[in-house]
C-alpha cells in the first residue's frame, strides 16, 4: 500500500537527487504551481539535486526558455533532461535513418537541429512521407483537435513501407490548463496497433534515466526519488529503474482520487493502483 504523505519535507532527508517530472507535477502547460516549485527550492537549500525529467520533445534549452513565461524560477532546479535530448541521441545515430518525415508542430522544429556532441555527424533531412526513410513524431500537427485517428492513412501506407516510427515524446496525453490533449506516444502506440513499429527514448525507457544520471555526474549509489503524475511513464519508470517514488495523484488521474484534489482518498488511490498493476513508494495530492 502506497502511503500518502503531505509534503515533501517529510521524507525529503532520506534522498539526494530528485527526478521530477515537469508537466502535471511542476506546472500546468500555462502556470507554475507555487507550492511545487517552493518545495523543489527548499529540498536544493537542504543540499539535494533536482532533475527536472519530462518527456517534452523539445531539447533541454528550449523547455528551458518558456520557464519565465510559466514562473519557473532557476533556483528550483539544477538539471533539464528532456525526453527530446534522449531521442537526439537516437535520431543523429541513424535510428530511423537521415530522410524522416516529422509529425508535429512548429514549436518543435528545434529538435531537428544536431546537439553539440553530434556536430559532426551527417544532417537529418525533413522530407514527405513518400521519400522518408523513417518518421520522427514529436506531437500532433494541432494539439488543440487532432487525435491519432487522424493518422491512420499516413501511417498505414507507413506500415507498408517498413517504416520505423521515433516517439520523442512517450506521454499518451497532458492537461493543458483544464483541457486534455494528445502527445506523441499516443500516435506511436496507435502505430504499434496498426502492426508499425515505434522507438521510444523517454520515460519509462531506460535512455532518459542513464542521460539524467550523466548530467548530474551522480556518484554510485545516490538515493533518487522519482516525482510523477503518469503511471505508465514516472512511476512505470522508478519501478524499472528500482527507484522510490512519489505518484502526484493530483494530475492525470485526479478523477479518480476523490473529490479534493490536494488529499487524495487512500481507498480509492489503493483501488485505482491495484487495477493498474502498479504501486508507488508515496502518494501526494499535489507536489508541496
Amino acid at each position: 500500500m502506497t502511503r500518502i504523505i503531505r509534503s515533501l519535507d517529510e521524507i525529503a532527508a532520506n534522498y539526494d537527487v530528485l527526478f521530477c517530472d515537469l508537466w502535471g507535477c511542476v506546472h500546468n502547460g500555462i502556470s507554475a504551481y507555487p507550492a511545487a516549485v517552493a518545495a523543489l527550492q527548499r529540498f536544493r537549500e537542504g543540499g539535494g539535486q533536482v532533475c527536472l525529467l519530462t518527456n517534452a520533445p523539445r531539447p533541454a534549452p528550449l523547455v528551458e526558455a518558456g520557464f519565465g513565461r510559466l514562473g519557473i524560477p532557476a533556483e528550483a532546479y539544477d538539471s533539464i533532461v528532456t525526453s527530446g535530448d534522449a531521442a537526439q541521441d537516437g535520431l543523429f545515430a541513424g535510428a530511423v535513418g537521415r530522410r524522416v518525415w516529422h509529425i508535429g508542430p512548429a514549436k518543435d522544429d528545434g529538435f531537428f537541429d544536431a546537439p553539440p556532441e553530434w556536430n559532426d555527424a551527417a544532417p537529418i533531412t525533413r522530407v514527405g512521407l513518400e521519400e522518408a526513410e523513417g518518421i520522427v513524431c514529436t506531437g500532433p500537427f494541432d494539439e488543440n483537435s487532432d487525435t491519432p485517428e487522424d493518422y491512420r492513412a499516413q501511417l498505414m501506407l507507413a506500415r507498408e513501407r517498413g517504416l520505423k516510427l521515433l516517439c520523442a515524446n512517450p506521454d499518451i496525453v497532458v492537461d493543458l490548463g483544464d483541457r486534455r490533449i494528445y502527445c506523441a506516444g499516443a500516435i506511436a502506440e496507435f502505430y504499434e496497433q496498426m502492426g508499425g513499429e515505434s522507438l521510444y527514448f523517454g520515460k519509462p525507457h531506460p535512455p532518459i534515466y542513464d542521460l539524467a544520471r550523466r548530467r548530474l555526474a551522480l556518484r554510485d549509489g545516490a538515493r533518487i526519488l522519482v516525482i510523477g503524475d503518469g503511471i505508465r511513464t514516472d512511476i512505470a519508470g522508478a519501478v524499472g529503474e528500482g527507484l522510490d517514488s512519489i505518484f502526484i495523484t493530483g494530475g492525470l488521474a485526479a478523477e479518480h482520487m476523490g473529490d479534493d484534489v490536494e488529499n487524495p482518498d487512500q481507498a480509492r488511490l489503493d483501488s485505482w493502483l491495484a487495477g493498474q498493476g502498479m504501486d508507488a513508494t508515496f502518494s501526494m495530492g499535489r507536489l508541496r
